[in-house]
């Protein structure tokens, strides 16, 4: 038996709306306590140096207790946790690089500070402007960087650590380039 009735073809499913992070999505999972910087990419304006700020604060406190060898381990450490939160994160959010994320800034500034130290507050704060500059304007090298791992998956996890990654080696180029200068 035929109709001459035209096949209906299958509604897709909805796509799910992206979730706003929020102190109790925050406290939900281990991994998006850690992606969203302990609370700080919670931020209602500009995450990312919030994040960013929380990492330096976060950086004078370790120093009291670990030294350079340990802190080195310890970043060492988070970029692999950091690379499972910003995935696990990013997946429940349901945004591929969300601006509360801030893990990749926490992760980078420890290691530019880590590289830089010992200075003074006037260089830790030159290196705080230089590497929000290139995490925000994204120049060059940053803006490659930022779009060579988008999507979902681990593969977007790790280029949420990605781009953070090469701020702060631009950061530490443009440091080491000054100090040879200078």
């Amino acid at each position: 038996m035929t109709t001459d009735l035209p096949e209906i073809a299958p509604q897709a499913a909805p796509a799910l709306a992206p979730r706003r992070p929020t102190p109790r999505f925050m406290l939900s999972h281990p991994a998006h306590c850690i992606a969203l910087g302990f609370g700080s990419g919670l931020s209602p304006v500009a995450p990312g140096t919030a994040g960013t700020l929380w990492a330096w604060l976060a950086y004078v406190v370790l120093t009291g207790w670990l030294d350079a060898v340990q802190i080195g381990w310890l970043i060492a450490a988070s970029l692999p946790v950091g690379w499972w939160a910003c995935t696990v994160c990013a997946r429940n959010l349901r945004i591929a690089d969300p601006g509360a994320i801030v893990w990749d800034e926490v992760v980078a500034f420890w290691l530019v500070l880590w590289l830089v130290m010992p200075v003074g507050f006037w260089g830790q704060l030159a290196a705080f402007a230089l590497f929000r500059y290139f995490d925000a304007a994204k120049p060059g090298p940053v803006a490659w960087a930022d779009q060579a791992f988008k999507g979902g998956g681990a593969r977007g996890g790790f280029g949420i650590l990605f781009d953070d990654l090469v701020a702060a080696f631009c950061t530490l180029l443009v440091l080491a380039l000054w100090r040879f200068l200078w």
